[in-house]
């Protein structure tokens, strides 16, 4: 290797070392994750992608809905007895996190959103969860699949 390359690879490196280690800049983000299975390991883990998101970008830069459909309602059917579900859902939803549900999904599994969710309200349900992903995405939404 010549010495011009070896310098210029020598002074590259020398310019990007103060930025390891440092936060990048994200900017604005508006997010969906998308929900449809009911692994309790995927739903966690979901739970735990939404806060690691809020701490990298930070809540003030961050537009975070949780999109549940099918097997995904398993979220929250298991925050109704499960205390480690109900924490997650609750800390989401202090820093904004909207959390929606399938209104097909309800009518399918005969349930009674009142009684069988956890803390979800009217407003929290979409005609079709399908349709609603599709939809946030033409709104610039970022879809995510943990």
């Amino acid at each position: 290797m010549n010495k011009t390359l070896a310098s210029l690879m020598t002074a590259a490196c020398l310019l990007l070392l103060p930025l390891s280690g440092q936060a990048l800049e994200y900017g604005k983000q508006k997010v969906v994750y998308h929900l449809n299975g009911d692994d309790p390991k995927v739903l966690m883990g979901a739970m735990r992608n939404a806060q690691n998101h809020i701490n990298s970008v930070g809540a003030e830069n961050v537009e975070i809905v949780v999109g549940m459909h099918g097997g995904g309602i398993a979220l929250l059917k298991k925050a109704v007895t499960d205390e480690n579900f109900r924490a997650a859902i609750d800390n989401l939803k202090m820093q904004n996190v909207k959390f929606l549900v399938c209104n097909n999904t309800l009518k399918a599994q005969k349930l009674d959103y009142t009684k069988d969710l956890y803390d979800v309200k009217a407003d929290d349900i979409v005609p079709s969860g399908v349709a609603h992903l599709s939809y946030l995405q033409q709104q610039g939404f970022t879809y995510i699949k943990p």
